[in-house]
């Protein structure tokens, strides 16, 4: 289960970065027609990735959650409500609009405004999504630290 949950959440964070690094160099670099195929990859096929990778992360965590305590999980527990929440009200109806709007090369005020939108908060999953990676590393670091079941010491 910790392995499932590791590649889902690498997985999830990769992908969004990924999202968030395209839709910043096309919108420096590209033309109207390259802005379009952005957003237009990250609906299809890039939320077919995302989606799933997010939802297992999520529950793994959950089910992983169960058997530890310790500030590190409480953390994470807070973030996930934040990460969700961003990722289904915000960031998922700003991707569907955004390509909607960029295959009819509706590149005006508003269609800037929503992407503002989006790069905030995919800034902010990825800030926090970050936090629950280090602290999910830091956990793992303390369970081969501390429960080493071959007869070696607490600091070995």
């Amino acid at each position: 289960m910790k392995r499932i949950h590791l590649v889902a959440a690498l997985v999830g964070t990769c992908t969004i970065a990924v999202f968030f690094a395209s839709t910043v160099l096309v919108e420096l670099l590209g033309s109207p027609d390259a802005m379009a195929a952005a957003k237009s990859l990250i609906v299809l096929p890039g939320l077919l990735v995302l989606v799933p990778a997010l939802a297992t992360a999520g529950a793994s965590g959950f089910l992983l959650s169960r058997t530890r305590q310790g500030p590190p999980v409480e953390a994470k527990k807070k973030r996930m409500p934040v990460i969700g929440g961003l990722g289904l009200l915000v960031l998922l109806p700003c991707a569907l609009l955004l390509d909607a709007w960029a295959a009819q090369e509706g590149f005006d005020t508003a269609f800037y405004l929503v992407q503002a939108i989006e790069l905030t908060a995919g800034a902010m999953n990825l800030a926090l999504m970050g936090l629950n990676v280090r602290d999910g590393l830091r956990l793992t670091a303390g369970a081969r630290h501390y429960n080493c079941n071959n007869g070696c010491s607490p600091r070995g």
